[in-house]
């Protein structure tokens, strides 16, 4: 199938491509971005970043080097982020609730040279900058308002301070489609994260086929999110998205619960939701408990809750991250209506590359190959399987990395120019949607035979005693690998002695019987990552002895 392409002049920044692109259009006076009561215009940001980026230069920040962005989702976070691409730099994001030992690992990996923080984290890099030759300057910013001067320490700077003394003369530098812009950091499962090194040209390309060809964005929009800006997936959908067709987002700097996104969609009406599989379900989860309190008050008559909660600005929802279950899905179409386009993506290409899509969702599927990517399922010798056949997904498309930083062997594993190489098992069905069947390397092989994690999961997701489920390998006491569940009980329901032999003989009923869980653990919560994700390898670490 002939792929559509996109090409972009050899001179090309990032920034204005997504931010100076608008002023040259005439929307200096269009919102941009909220944030609390505070409104931004794309004047407003042109203008703070641009002289932002002229005392990143005057720091002694230069071409090429690393910034450490360390903000939670607020005005500052973007005008650093602009601030870095407008002086050629390449910036890196981190969440705001590490360890000081974790922020010592990425200033010494990425020798970053500016390191714009939060100001509850000013002390800690404080001391973290004493044995850093490489960080020129920690800058700090307020958390008041997006203009409030917070507290130094000694060597510091307050970023409103370097704003607003700084010309209005700040231009963006010419760097090459080709220059590299930024690191996404995988997400760790298997030791440090590692930084995906990725052109300007990388993120255009999947904002033109993705954003533009799939999602359909226009100045019109706006957005929401539920991970955080450092994470790549919200970089793309609720900033780089909206501000490349002049549309607006909305954030907020605290943590994401389903409270708060009901409280984000009811106050700034965004028309389009980046969620993931969790927060979906735990959305549902309150808005049930809401009907029976509505029930319970007003009887029958008030079951379905109307007006409780008011998604109707919704156009749709995406999820990615990981595999959104089909009951969650349905149930979420069933209760709200709106479209979730459910996709993959990764750091490696920067963003999603198959996705559902509006008017076209296939619940259960992550969709088809989003445009500009060639995607396919192959043997281990490299060979397209047929259709229906389980194998590892190969994918083409401009966005792939350059490398993984100082890991050349991985590297030579995972790209080949413009392919990708993942460690994602996929089937395809006649119609070209893509079957999500587990990480090569968490799929569990019992009595010889092949059992995906995700399939028990989502079997044992289907009883209505169950909240959330994850399924991991357990070794018995032969040391034979068997599947064993950790599960979530829903509110009030049951015991967990009287529960395991229920949902072990469910799965059985439902499924072949050799993927049964052997082993299940109740727990009050499933571990997550700092990306929302189950953390799988926090689970592993439980080994000990079997739980029956």
């Amino acid at each position: 199938m002939t792929q559509p392409r996109v090409s972009f002049p050899d001179r090309f920044n990032l920034a204005h491509y997504l931010l100076e692109h608008n002023i040259e259009a005439g929307r200096d006076d269009k919102l941009a971005l909220r944030w609390r009561d505070e409104e931004h215009t794309y004047g407003d940001v042109s203008i703070a970043s641009g002289r932002l980026g002229r005392a990143f230069l005057d720091l002694g920040l230069r071409p090429e080097e690393r910034v450490l962005i360390v903000l939670p989702d607020r005005p500052a976070w973007v005008h650093a982020w602009f601030a870095t691409l407008k002086c050629g730099a390449v910036f890196t994001a981190v969440n705001t609730i590490l360890t000081k030992e974790d922020y010592a690992y990425y200033l010494d990996y990425t020798r970053a040279s500016v390191a714009v923080v939060d100001e509850e984290l000013a002390p800690m890099f404080a001391e973290l900058a004493k044995t850093r030759a490489h960080l020129r300057a920690v800058v700090v910013a307020g958390g008041q308002t997006s203009w409030s001067r917070p507290q130094l320490a000694n060597g510091q700077y307050a970023m409103i301070d370097l704003i607003e003394g700084a010309p209005d003369e700040g231009g963006v530098y010419p760097t090459h489609r080709h220059d590299i812009a930024g690191w996404l950091f995988t997400s760790g499962s298997t030791g440090k994260p590692k930084g995906v090194v990725h052109f300007h040209e990388d993120f255009a390309f999947n904002i033109e086929m993705y954003a533009k060809g799939v999602l359909g964005i226009t100045a019109d929009d706006i957005t929401a999110s539920v991970p955080k800006l450092f994470f790549g997936y919200a970089t793309g959908n609720n900033l780089m998205f909206p501000f490349a067709v002049g549309g607006s987002t909305v954030l907020f700097d605290e943590r994401s619960t389903p409270e708060k996104m009901f409280e984000v969609i009811d106050t700034y009406r965004p028309t389009i939701l980046t969620s993931v599989p969790t927060m979906i379900g735990r959305m549902l989860e309150l808005d049930a408990e809401q009907g029976a309190e509505f029930e319970n008050e007003l009887g029958e008559a008030a079951t379905s809750h109307p007006g409780a909660f008011d998604l109707s600005s919704l156009r749709l929802v995406t999820s990615a991250g990981e595999k959104l279950p089909e009951i969650l899905h349905e149930r979420w179409l069933e209760r709200f209506g709106v479209e979730i386009l459910d996709g993959i993506g990764s750091a490696e290409l920067f963003h999603v590359h198959i996705s559902n899509r509006p008017g076209a969702t296939r619940p259960g599927s992550l969709g088809q190959a989003v445009p500009g990517y060639d995607c396919r399922v192959v043997d281990e010798a490299g060979n397209q399987v047929p259709t229906g056949d389980v194998g590892r997904l190969h994918v083409r498309g401009e966005s792939a990395g350059l490398c993984y930083w100082q890991d050349h062997a991985k590297s030579k594993q995972t790209f080949a120019g413009d392919l990708v190489i993942t460690g994602d098992m996929f089937r395809v069905d006649e119609d070209g949607y893509f079957f999500y069947e587990g990480r090569a390397d968490e799929l569990l092989k019992v009595g010889g035979v092949w059992v995906a994690p995700h399939e028990i999961e989502e079997c044992l997701l289907e009883h209505e005693l169950v909240e959330q489920a994850a399924v991991v390998g357990w070794q018995d006491g032969d040391s034979l690998v068997k599947p064993k569940a950790f599960v979530v009980l829903a509110d009030g329901q049951g015991s967990a002695d009287d529960l395991t032999s229920v949902l072990q003989e469910w799965v059985k009923q439902r499924l072949a019987p050799y993927k049964y869980p052997r082993f299940v653990e109740f727990l009050d919560d499933l571990p997550k990552n700092d990306r929302g994700k189950v953390d799988r390898r926090a689970l592993k670490l439980r080994q000990s002895a079997p739980a029956t």
